[in-house]
């Protein structure tokens, strides 16, 4: 890279990750996470600042500028820290570590994450975001107390670190424990008083899309029927769907909404966002067959493959907030900009998207948005729906165009493993429900994708591919998600390979992140270099966690597979959780799915003849989060499979716990037999 013209130079120019490029001319003397960075910090006897946050990040920005390029500041920080920039979607386990200690010392957390430690590493004080004036102060209270006070400072980290070592760790549950349908009604009955059933959501503000809660959700409402978790689906994905958060013009969704009313957003678009939502969307269409549904996962969709899409088959990580250093600038309008482009149907789409002329947010500018439904709109202005639709889509395509030429927000254009694994699983579930052939097309590439570049001949992952390198030792999540969407292509397509390779994956991930002791298993590899801690990742969040996922696949894979010491795994990791499962709501919603699992067992469904394509298609226009599906044109390698093939005919054995009814010969009998 050509550094002449800039005043500042620092060790981050060397690396890949956008985020960390932003502070490559930073004048504070940066270094990436490195065993350089830290044996300087013990050399040279000085405390370390590790400052953590991601390239599609406002707040870090805001502090980038204030105090990052602010050369006083500089000076401050390079005479006394050792500085670290790290990137957490790259380095989680990182992230994880200090995030647990700032959150221990302050209560709260978030990003920018500044963690001020001793130069072992273990932290001292930390917080968020500071103003320049307070960042400074803190700074400098810190040098003072530590030199004054070296004893207080080691008190303060060696009591924080013991308390990090400790925090989320499990302790085997010994006690075999039973789960039933009571279990999965006190998971609802201790959620309900934290629904929002109005606007859908969590109550309060922000709001977060957390898809995994509502797709346990549509599972609980599956096995009783309870219409309020119904509801609180379909009014939380319709309200999400006409609000701010959701790109009306070109797809995709917002990572979470400022207020309580999905209207204004934080602008970045984040790819595992928009993956689970596409895989949430297609599961509420089969239980609701709601068209808008549908249209939601086209557009979000062809939003990832036209923003979010790399040529060799990936897809990138995430888009900012701000374009033009104004946070949302790409997205927003003013009513005179819509009636210039829109001319004689601009006051139809104003009136659709609630655009005033003082401006619905800030600075006269207007977020898009419906509140009304079409029909009262098409009323008003003596049209039919149809015209209305025609008249939006129109709309849309021009703004879109218009949209195109403005200045972009950054893209974070390095790939990571885990959040890709969630976009094969939508792409894959896409398919499933909607039999668009495209979307499967597109899984499989971004499957080759994993397995050409991301994944090794031991089956080890790494984490993030950039510029034709994969360079950082996959987590648990990597492992995690890769595995569930080979699952999910192995049920789109039938394929024995994807469900191969994804048990592979699994051998490997016992080999080197299990821990037998606690029958969980720990955020990071056995063969990475320690830190301070070595974490589990427990709660599901705006991303199910790495051992919910890994819990669940063990089950299923168990099934297909007919290991029963798999399914043990997966009920042992879930009988540790029990009790966080039941009152955690939202933050165990995966655990409550696989608890949903061993509460009402599934039914093991195998198709197997010429027509089993077709008759898979047939089953997947239902909503059947209880049906563990598998199938060929011959009997192949799956136990469930052996046994069941007849020259010339299509049959499908409906079967649970390995004992298999009388094959049926068409899908609406099987459905009979997995309702009685």
């Amino acid at each position: 890279m050509n550094t002449r013209e800039h005043k500042h130079t620092n060790s981050l120019v060397n690396e890949s990750s956008p985020y960390l490029l932003q502070h490559a001319h930073n004048p504070v003397n940066w270094y990436p996470w490195s065993e350089n960075a830290l044996e300087k910090a013990k050399f040279e006897n000085k405390l370390i600042i590790v400052s953590i946050g991601y390239a599609a990040c406002h707040w870090c920005h805001v502090m980038e500028h204030e105090s990052f390029e602010n050369e006083e500041v500089a000076n401050l920080m390079n005479t006394h820290f050792v500085a670290i920039k790290v990137d957490r979607e790259e380095r989680p386990d990182i992230d994880q570590v200090y995030m647990n200690a700032v959150q221990l010392l302050t209560g709260r957390g978030g990003w920018p994450l500044n963690c001020i430690a001793l130069p072992d590493g273990r932290p001292v004080y930390g917080g968020t975001y500071f103003p320049v004036e307070q960042w400074m102060n803190l700074l400098s209270h810190i040098i003072d107390f530590v030199k004054e006070n070296p004893e207080k400072a080691e008190l303060q980290a060696s009591s924080l670190t013991e308390a990090l070592q400790k925090n989320e760790l499990i302790v085997s549950n010994s006690t075999k424990q039973k789960f039933t349908t009571h279990d999965l009604d006190t998971v609802f009955s201790n959620w309900k008083n934290q629904i929002d059933f109005e606007n859908g959501g969590q109550i309060g503000a922000p709001k977060f899309p957390l898809p995994v809660g509502y797709q346990y959700l549509l599972h609980y409402h599956h096995i009783t029927q309870e219409a309020d978790a119904l509801k609180t689906v379909t009014q939380t994905l319709n309200k999400m769907a006409d609000g701010g958060i959701y790109d009306q013009i070109g797809g995709g969704f917002s990572r979470y909404s400022t207020d309580a009313y999905w209207k204004v957003p934080h602008f970045e678009k984040m790819l595992y966002d928009n993956a689970q939502l596409v895989s949430l969307y297609a599961s509420a269409y089969q239980q609701t067959k709601n068209e808008n549904y549908k249209t939601i996962v086209a557009e979000t969709l062809e939003f990832v493959q036209r923003e979010l899409a790399c040529e060799e088959g990936g897809f990138y990580a995430s888009l900012d907030a701000d374009s033009e250093g104004v946070e949302g600038k790409f997205y927003v309008w003013t009513q005179n900009k819509l009636k210039a482009i829109l001319g004689d149907n601009a006051d139809i789409l104003i009136d659709y998207y609630n655009v005033i002329e003082k401006g619905n947010w800030e600075h006269g500018q207007n977020i898009l948005y419906k509140t009304s439904n079409e029909k009262l709109i098409a009323q008003k202005y003596k049209i039919t729906v149809e015209a209305l639709d025609n008249k939006v889509s129109e709309a849309k395509q021009k703004l879109l165009a218009v949209r195109a030429v403005r200045i972009r927000p950054a893209l974070d254009d390095k790939i990571l493993t885990s959040w890709n694994g969630l976009m094969i699983k939508a792409f894959a579930d896409a398919y499933r429900v909607f039999d668009n052939p495209d979307y499967l097309k597109i899984a499989l590439r971004n499957a080759d994708f994993i397995i050409k570049k991301i994944k090794s001949t031991d089956n080890r992952l790494f984490r993030n591919y950039k510029n034709n390198k994969a360079s950082i030792n996959g987590f648990l999540d990597d492992y995690a998600f890769i595995i569930e969407a080979f699952i999910s292509i192995y049920k789109a397509t039938f394929d024995e390979k994807w469900l191969h390779t994804a048990l592979q994956l699994t051998s490997y991930s016992i080999e080197h992140f299990y821990d037998s002791a606690s029958g969980m298993f720990f955020y990071t590899s056995d063969i990475d270099p320690a830190l301070i801690a070595r974490k589990m990742e427990l709660s599901d969040n705006v991303i199910p966690s790495s051992n919910s996922t890994m819990a669940k696949n063990l089950y299923l894979l168990g099934h297909y597979f007919y290991k029963n010491n798999y399914i043990e795994m997966a009920e042992m990791m879930l009988s540790n959780v029990k009790q966080n499962a039941l009152d955690s709501g939202v933050y165990c919603a995966n655990w409550d799915i696989l608890m949903a699992w061993f509460a009402v067992n599934p039914f093991e469904v195998a198709i197997v003849g010429e027509n089993c394509e077709a008759k898979r298609k047939e089953f997947e226009a239902f909503y059947l989060p209880n049906v563990i599906l598998s199938g060929g044109i011959n009997e192949g390698n799956l136990p469930a499979l052996k046994g069941k093939l007849t020259d010339g005919e299509t049959k499908i054995y409906v079967c649970i716990n390995n004992a298999c009814q009388h094959p049926v010969y068409e899908v609406s009998e099987a459905l009979e037999l997995l309702i009685n």
